[in-house]
């Protein structure tokens, strides 16, 4: 029986920025390496296992799309007597998935049950052929991501064109100087077709193009095959010897007679090239003296690929999917996916995928290696899973986190955890953030009249300084090159940074009650206690003006210790409080009062700080110096008001607050009127600053008027446990080598049983995809990151 659907008109090949899902299923990891294949919509292009989980199946019982391409890819057994050689910088010839997979097409269509369509029907053909030409999602993510690192030049928006004349549109001849027709560039000064450099993965070129720009001085030319009709192309400039953007780059075409309109891309960009090469490099996994680590496979040991500086986010989720109360939240093996229509664009679902993957043990499995011959030694290991589809959601529209630099896995941390929280609706029962939610108490106390203020502040992590004591130089050395790592300076408990952390300190305000000028003593304790607990401490000292790393060990052990030294007790009967009316510090009606100290202030600004931030900084630090200003600077990095000017009024936010409008669009994501009305007071009318107000007072009822329930003027119930004794024990860490926290690498190392052993845990490292028994967990304790503690329930 012929299937009708097959000759619809409605059938279209993917356009050029149109994702094509043809890796691996939206809702799990199956992919097209699995016996039964995938499933891509033909006519929207997501993609579907189609094995026993049949997400296809699910997605057409929501669409209603019955066509779809099953893809089904099985790698090669070529016998080798040695493996193929090791990819270098300067290779320029590399295996293609064609030399390494045979794979096989055939059009099913769900509504008539035909499981072989015939593919020559209609529009089938230029169809199937568009979404087997297509980049995949992964990849084109990754290209986007790297793109927006390009920028314009002077030469670009001051291009002077020669002469125009007629050059045909697609099919471009040669280059000037050689028979190549291929990795043609186009000068778009004066018309010059030269051939590139050779590149990476077999492409010629005799580098005619950089010849032809050294001689004229001409600096712009763009790659004829990586021209789309949106206007997308390689375009290079000679004279920074950088890619760049050209904004008038259909006009330059058009002054040669070539229409973007009519242009069809033929051949790889610059950018994609680069990506495949990064994707080739490989890192052993080795003990210090040459020792391959024991691989460990099944549930609970799945890793995730890097997908390009991707590493700070494998060791985040890693360690935030070891937690109980991310893995009850999200791991969810009995129940099927959430009922959406485009899967990867929700976070709820990929949030699901991403547990499944690395929780079920159905991916972790050691990869066989048909390339190598068989007596190679080599160790096998997983082939990791990629988190494309939740990196681009969870880094989308954000200036760091939808590129592919290196980023720091603390303020990933935070930025996910702000993410998790407004997509379960600030239902706290719902929200696994919770767990890391908890209260801390700030306690002033006036030096002069004793009276006290007592202020709460809801957190989910704490960033606590590390001090820094030098060891003596020994023959006027220290920290020589040989001597191991942390050597320069004496060892720190975890228990030290957090008496300092908790330790009383000198403010200097103005007391409102009795006008002293002698300042107040301030102090920070617990008042509640998570259940997990995120430490990221603080080892930073200014350099010549710049924050720099430094290599302090931390002292901590696997042993559970007792943070009930560190709760604060509270209002005390003796203890006389402040008016609620008075500001202390200044007065009531603005910021006027405070006058920042002018040395600390100007030191902060040169270091690069915002003029808004470094006053609020001082402000909380007592307006002494520097140093103190910068330390709160780095732990309040992510408040939600850290732009917003020192306002010591607390004063009405603006008259656009109870904008309808914007109350709407907060109520769209799922946040309550009383809520979004106080948010928006609070933050002068902005949505984005009020959207993070709310993730930040989850517990808050907001703004009900003069009818306000009774129930939201009752106190609120605080986040956390005030039981006692409150001790944690350590569950992971992440690691970071490099001597800056934007480059280097980012692992993480998880405590958690082994079948087959004698222990109850074992430290586990997650280095990307290679998940193996870790040694020497003692020396990369002192170094960590983050640590996550987890309360130690009785």
């Amino acid at each position: 029986m012929a299937c009708p659907h097959a000759q619809s008109q409605d059938l279209r090949p993917p356009r050029p920025n149109q994702s094509v899902y043809r890796e691996d299923c939206t809702q799990c990891f199956d992919s097209i390496d699995d016996e039964a294949g995938l499933d891509v919509c033909l006519s929207c292009f997501n993609g579907g296992c189609a094995g026993d989980r049949n997400h296809s199946l699910l997605h057409y019982s929501l669409t209603s799309h019955p066509l779809v391409l099953n893809i089904k890819r099985t790698q090669k057994h070529v016998q080798r007597d040695e493996p193929p050689p090791k990819l270098t910088k300067l290779a320029i010839a590399a295996e293609t998935e064609e030399d390494k997979y045979d794979t096989t097409t055939r059009v099913k269509c769900h509504a008539c049950g035909i499981q072989d369509v015939d593919r020559s029907l209609g529009n089938l053909p230029a169809v199937v052929n568009g979404v087997m030409k297509a980049m995949t999602f992964a990849k084109s993510e990754e290209v986007k991501a790297w793109e927006q690192e390009f920028t314009p030049c002077e030469h670009t928006l001051c291009l002077q064109q020669e002469a125009g004349r007629q050059i045909e549109s697609q099919n471009l001849g040669s280059c000037s100087r050689c028979e190549l027709k291929e990795n043609l560039w186009l000068c778009l000064e004066c018309g010059n077709l030269g051939c590139g450099r050779a590149q990476f993965g077999g492409v010629g070129g005799n580098s005619h193009g950089l010849a032809h720009a050294t001689e004229s001085g001409h600096a712009v030319a763009v790659k004829l095959g990586s021209i789309t009709p949106e206007g997308n192309a390689d375009v290079y400039c000679y004279q920074c010897n950088e890619e760049r953007v050209d904004t008038e780059l259909a006009k330059h075409l058009a002054h040669w007679g070539i229409s973007i309109a009519e242009r069809e891309k033929t051949e790889k960009s610059l950018m994609e090239m680069q990506v495949e090469q990064n994707l080739k490099w490989d890192f052993s996994m080795t003990t210090e003296d040459g020792k391959e680590l024991s691989p460990l496979f099944g549930q609970g040991f799945t890793g995730l690929k890097n997908i390009g500086n991707s590493c700070y986010l494998n060791s985040a989720v890693q360690c935030l999917f070891s937690l109980p109360d991310f893995q009850i939240r999200y791991y969810r093996p009995d129940e099927p996916p959430p009922t959406t229509q485009v899967p990867a664009e929700d976070l709820e679902t990929q949030l699901r995928k991403l547990a499944d993957g690395v929780l079920s043990g159905r991916y972790s499995r050691p990869e066989t290696n048909t390339h190598v011959s068989p007596d190679d030694p080599e160790v096998p290991h997983q082939k990791g899973l990629s988190p494309a589809m939740f990196k681009h959601l969870i880094g989308r529209n954000h200036e760091e986190f939808s590129t592919m630099r290196q980023q720091d896995a603390f303020e990933f941390l935070l930025h996910l955890f702000k993410h998790i929280s407004i997509s379960n609706n600030s239902q706290s029962s719902q929200d696994p953030v919770q767990s890391f939610r908890f209260v801390m108490e700030q306690r002033l106390q006036c030096s002069n009249c004793k009276r006290v203020r007592y202020r709460t502040d809801e957190q989910d992590n704490i960033s606590i300084p590390v001090p820094v004591r030098r060891r003596q130089a020994v023959n006027g050395q220290s920290g020589a090159a040989d001597e191991p790592k942390g050597s320069e300076f004496e060892p720190i408990s975890l228990k030290e940074c957090l008496d300092v952390f908790t330790a009383t300190t000198a403010v200097e305000l103005t007391c409102p009650a009795c006008g002293s000028k002698a300042g107040f003593t301030k102090t920070s304790k617990f008042k509640t206690f998570p259940k997990n607990l995120a430490i990221n401490p603080l080892r930073f000292e200014i350099i010549n003006w710049v924050p720099t790393k430094l290599d302090i060990p931390v002292q901590v052990t696997d042993e559970a210790f007792d943070l009930s030294a560190y709760k604060s007790s509270g209002l005390q009967p003796t203890e006389e409080e402040l008016p609620e009316d008075a500001d202390v510090g200044g007065s009531s009606s603005s910021a006027a009062a405070f006058t920042p100290n002018a040395e600390a202030l100007g030191q902060l600004e040169s270091m690069g700080f915002p003029r808004n931030r470094c006053e609020k900084a001082l402000h909380a630090t007592g307006n002494a110096d520097a140093e103190a200003a910068m330390n709160w600077l780095f732990s309040h990095m992510d408040d939600p008001d850290i732009d917003q000017p020192l306002d010591l009024g607390g004063g009405a936010g603006g008259g656009s607050a109870d904008d309808a409008d914007k109350i709407a669009q907060l109520g769209d994501m799922g946040i309550g009127a009383p809520q979004a009305r106080k948010a928006l007071r609070e933050c002068n009318g902005d949505v984005n600053r009020a959207l993070d107000w709310v993730f930040s007072h989850p517990d808050d009822q907001g703004d009900f008027g003069e009818d306000a329930p009774t129930a939201a003027k009752e106190s609120k119930t605080l986040p956390g446990s005030e039981q006692l004794p409150a001790k944690f024990e350590l569950q992971s860490i992440v690691c970071h080598k490099g001597s800056s926290i934007h480059a280097g690498h980012y692992v993480a190392f998880i405590r958690r049983a082994i079948p087959g052993t004698d222990k109850d845990k074992h430290w586990v490292l997650f280095n990307d995809e290679k998940v193996v028994k870790a040694v020497d967990v003692d020396e990369m304790k002192k170094f960590a990151y983050i640590y996550f503690f987890r309360m130690v329930e009785d």
